[in-house]
C-alpha cells in the first residue's frame, strides 16, 4: 500500500486534522498523481458539515504531476502535468458511460472522495492530500497554456456549468443570464462570454455589479428590484441558475423568452418551489445537470486553453486548509479558495 498525507474530517462539524492513511497500490490501469493544487468547493464544505463515515478526506477538483503509472497505462508517464475532477470511476457499460456521460452512470459513478471503488469496495478518500491514485480513464492532460492553481475549479466548478452551456448551444446570437457569481457563476460567465454569447448576470448585490462588469458581461440585473427584473422579461435563451441559497425561480422563469431554459445549478436543499404556471406561458423549460463526462471535461480543457480561461482563485498553504473553510461558510471568497498541496509538512497524527 502507499502511505499518503492528508487533512481528514474526524467528526462531522469539527476541523479537519492532519493524517496519514494508505492508498491502493497501483493496478495495471492506475496513475498515481502527486497533487499539487487542490481547489476548496462548497461540496466539500458540505461534507465535513454533514453525519457520514469518517475519517473523511475531501477534495475533488486538483491538479498535479503523474508520479507513478501501471504497466498498462499509455496516455501517461512520470512528470506528465496532469488534472482530475469529481469522478473517478464508472460501470463503463450502461447508457450514460457509453455516450461519454459517465457523471450520470446508472450504477453511479465512484466519485473521488465518499465513493465506493468498484473493485475493492473501499471508500475512496479526497484530494486534500499529497498524493492520490485513479484509474487512467479519468485523468486528463493539463494543457500548459493553463496556470495549474487556477485550472484545478475547471474540473468541478468549471464542467459543471460548460455541459449545460454546451447542451444549449450558447454561441453568437444567444442571450444567456447567469444568476449568482461564485465559484460557478464567474466561470459559466467566462465561459459564455468566449462562446460568444450576450451575458447577463443576476444578483441580489448591488456591491457584485463592478466585479460582474471586470469579467466582461454586457449587464447586470438586481435580481431583487421588480421593475428591473420586468425590463427583461422573455428576453433570455438559456439561464443558468448557480445559487445554491433558498430561492423563487419564478423571475428567472418569466425572463426567459419562448422555448427557453432555466437550467437549475446550485440545486437549494429546500426551500425551492416550482409554480407550472410560470413553465407553461412560453412553452418553457426547467432543466438541471451535475457535473460532467470524461469527453466534456476533455473538451472544456482544449476551450479552456484555447481562450485562456482559468477560475479566479485566492491559493492558501495546505496547512490554512480551516481558514479556506472558514471564510468559505461566510461566502468570503472571490471566487474559489485552491490549497497549495506542495511543501507542507503535517505534525504526526494518529493513523
Amino acid at each position: 500500500m502507499r502511505q499518503v498525507q492528508g487533512f481528514a474530517s474526524l467528526e462531522p462539524g469539527t476541523p479537519l486534522q492532519p493524517w496519514r492513511f494508505t492508498r491502493r497500490d497501483l493496478r495495471p490501469d492506475d496513475v498515481a498523481v502527486e497533487v499539487t493544487y487542490c481547489g476548496v468547493c462548497h461540496s466539500d464544505l458540505h461534507a465535513v458539515d454533514a453525519a457520514g463515515p469518517r475519517p473523511l478526506v475531501p477534495g475533488h477538483e486538483f491538479v498535479g504531476r503523474v508520479g507513478a503509472v501501471g504497466s498498462e497505462v499509455t496516455r501517461f508517464a512520470v512528470g506528465d502535468p496532469v488534472a482530475v475532477g469529481n469522478i473517478v470511476d464508472s460501470c463503463g457499460t450502461c447508457r450514460a458511460c457509453r455516450a461519454g456521460q459517465e457523471n450520470y452512470c446508472e450504477a453511479f459513478p465512484t466519485t473521488t472522495y465518499g465513493g465506493v471503488d468498484r473493485v475493492d469496495g473501499t471508500t475512496t478518500q479526497g484530494a486534500y492530500a499529497n498524493e492520490y491514485v485513479v484509474r487512467d480513464e479519468f485523468v486528463h492532460h493539463l494543457p500548459p497554456e493553463l496556470d495549474p492553481a487556477g485550472a484545478a475549479p475547471l474540473m468541478c466548478a468549471g464542467v459543471t456549468v460548460w455541459e449545460p452551456l454546451r447542451r444549449w448551444d450558447v454561441g453568437p446570437g444567444k442571450d444567456v443570464g447567469i444568476v449568482g457569481l461564485g465559484g460557478l457563476g464567474h466561470l459559466a460567465v467566462k465561459l459564455a462570454t468566449a462562446l460568444g454569447a450576450r451575458v447577463t448576470v443576476f444578483t441580489t448585490s448591488p456591491g457584485k455589479e463592478e466585479a460582474a462588469r471586470a469579467l466582461g458581461v454586457d449587464e447586470v440585473v438586481l435580481s431583487r428590484d421588480e421593475a428591473a427584473m420586468a425590463a427583461v422579461a422573455g428576453r433570455y435563451d438559456v439561464i443558468l441558475d448557480t445559487a445554491s441559497a433558498a430561492h423563487d425561480p419564478a423571475p428567472y422563469l418569466r425572463a426567459l423568452a419562448m422555448d427557453g431554459t432555466l437550467c437549475v445549478l446550485g440545486i437549494p436543499a429546500e426551500g425551492w418551489h416550482v409554480d407550472a404556471m410560470s413553465l407553461l406561458v412560453g412553452r418553457k423549460s426547467l432543466a438541471s445537470a451535475g457535473s460532467g463526462g470524461v469527453r466534456s471535461t476533455r473538451e472544456l480543457l482544449d476551450f479552456a486553453a484555447e481562450h485562456r480561461i482559468t477560475a479566479d482563485v485566492e491559493v492558501l498553504p495546505a496547512e490554512q486548509v480551516e481558514i479556506a473553510l472558514k471564510r468559505l461558510r461566510a461566502n468570503d471568497v472571490r471566487y474559489r479558495f485552491v490549497l497549495d498541496m506542495t511543501g507542507w509538512a503535517p505534525v504526526p497524527s494518529r493513523d
